[in-house]
């Protein structure tokens, strides 16, 4: 049995309806899922597989207070797992998912799914892209 980090922060609770899809999809497909904030991730080197959502902030931003700290300390621990994002935004075209999957190819991250985003408030479509996310990591 594959272990799945969902690894979140949300302000809105936009985000962290996505991490439960992503979640649950895992789940669904046989791993063992986590569903973690960032003040509980002490690592990531007992996963498998790790996604990683992150709203949108500021001018199209990772929200850097605690999750970008925390991405920076997982990072070097991310190459060779398998690897997703998601996240959602209120503004702009979802420029903010473009950089960060930029970030981890420099970094040697291989993202193993397309990343999905959800303006607001996640829909049935974008809940469902969740779900698939997780399976597709589990």
């Amino acid at each position: 049995m594959s272990k799945v980090a969902v690894i979140y922060w949300s302000g809105t609770g936009h985000t962290e309806a996505m991490a439960r899809a992503v979640a649950e999809g895992a789940k669904g497909a046989g791993a063992d899922a986590s569903l973690l904030t960032c003040p509980e991730v002490a690592g990531v080197d007992d996963f498998d597989a790790v996604a990683l959502g992150c709203p949108a902030m500021g001018s199209e931003e990772l929200e850097d207070s605690e999750f970008l700290p925390m991405l920076e300390t997982i990072e070097p621990s991310l190459a060779g797992k398998k690897v997703a994002l998601f996240g959602s935004y209120g503004w702009g075209d979802g420029e903010w998912m473009r950089s960060w999957e930029a970030r981890c190819a420099e970094k040697g991250i291989v993202l193993s799914a397309a990343s999905v985003t959800a303006n607001e408030d996640p829909d049935d479509g974008a809940l469902q892209a969740c779900n698939a996310l997780g399976a597709a990591l589990a």
